[in-house]
C-alpha cells in the first residue's frame, strides 16, 4: 500500500534538481471542469513561492485559455505560499469565467497538495 501511495504522489508532484516542485493537477482535480471539460495545470513552486502556472491540454477553447493564461495565471507568479495562510485569491477573467473558475480551483488544489506533501 505504501508503495502505491508513493508512486501516486510521484506522478502528482515532482522535484527538479534546482529545488522547484512541479504539481500536476490532472489527477488531484479531475472532478473540476471548465466550460468544455477538465482544465488541468502544472504549478511550479520554488522556496514556497509560485514561479509560474502552466495550463495543460484542455477542451476549453484556445481563445479562453489564452485569456486566462495572460489575464489570471500570471498574477500567481511570485505569490508566497504560507502553511497557515489562506489560499491566494485571484480574480478570474471576464469572458472566460468557467475556465477561470476551474483553473483557480486546480491551482488551489495544487497548493494544498504541495503544502501537505512537501
Amino acid at each position: 500500500m505504501t508503495a502505491f501511495i508513493a508512486a501516486e504522489a510521484q506522478q502528482v508532484m515532482r522535484k527538479e534538481k534546482d529545488g522547484t516542485y512541479i504539481v500536476n493537477t490532472t489527477t488531484i482535480a479531475n472532478d473540476v471542469e471548465g466550460y468544455a471539460g477538465p482544465t488541468p495545470v502544472e504549478v511550479y513552486i520554488k522556496k514556497n513561492k509560485i514561479v509560474k502556472v502552466v495550463p495543460l491540454k484542455t477542451m476549453d477553447g484556445p481563445k479562453y485559455v489564452a485569456k486566462v493564461k495572460n489575464g489570471m495565471l500570471t498574477k500567481y507568479e511570485g505569490m508566497k505560499i504560507e502553511k497557515k495562510a489562506p489560499l491566494p485569491k485571484v480574480d478570474g477573467v471576464t469572458g472566460a469565467t468557467f475556465t477561470s473558475d476551474a483553473m483557480r480551483e486546480h491551482i488551489n488544489r495544487a497548493i494544498a497538495y504541495y503544502q501537505k506533501h512537501k
